[in-house]
């Protein structure tokens, strides 16, 4: 019998004086579907170093997924950005949700300087191309805990379950959040939530990734 596979995907709740956040609002979309054969799990996230982890690591005991692919806001990007690789270093320009702002820290004192995605970010951005969805490889998660999520995500796989894969996509504000933004870039809900289902699509078809150039001048 084959085993249906599972995939979880995580957004977080509104940071930084907003009143909403479009990973979530997108992610929750998904919550129960089924994509290429496999069924999704949806999971909030707290905008928290430390107690974002906790979460994320009980929810992938829980449910024992195959994949996990977590999304963040990146407000002022004009693109999905599919990330590269994430730092071992928390260094906040803001608070989180619970008033913490660890400045130059490591997020693992032992860990290494830093992890890559372990899924297929060429191929994804390619399928996000042909579906006519802007979008790009990020060569940086940021300092936040969009970074801090993507690198313990990936440490804690590396150690405890490494057949499962893992990575992370940040994606623009919502318009009703960019109207607040004077000349701040936007995506519609609808075309985040369809950008996450071929993001899921080709982490699924894609065991290995494509070789593309997906790097930067600058």
């Amino acid at each position: 019998m084959v085993t249906q596979k599972i995939v979880l995907i995580t957004g977080f709740d509104p940071f930084d004086n907003e009143t909403t956040n479009p990973s979530w609002e997108a992610a929750k979309q998904l919550q129960g579907r089924r994509l290429c054969g496999a069924r999704v799990e949806a999971r909030q996230l707290p905008c928290v170093f430390d107690v974002s982890l906790a979460c994320l690591y009980a929810a992938i005991e829980e449910i024992q997924p195959d994949i996990v692919i977590s999304v963040g806001q990146a407000g002022g990007r004009p693109d999905i950005t599919v990330e590269r690789v994430a730092i071992n270093i928390n260094d906040a320009r803001i608070p989180d949700n619970q008033g913490n702002k660890p400045i130059n820290t490591p997020i693992v004192v032992t860990g290494p300087a830093a992890y890559f995605s372990t899924l297929p970010i060429n191929a994804i951005v390619k399928g996000l191309h042909e579906a006519g969805i802007p979008s790009s490889i990020s060569q940086t998660a940021g300092t936040f805990v969009c970074n801090h999520v993507m690198y313990g995500l990936l440490h804690h796989l590396a150690h405890t379950n490494p057949e499962i894969r893992g990575g992370f996509i940040h994606i623009p504000y919502l318009p009703e959040q960019a109207v607040r933004h004077s000349g701040t870039p936007s995506m519609s809900l609808e075309t985040v939530i369809t950008a996450l289902e071929i993001a899921i699509d080709e982490a699924l078809k894609n065991s290995e990734d494509i070789i593309i150039s997906g790097g930067a001048t600058h």
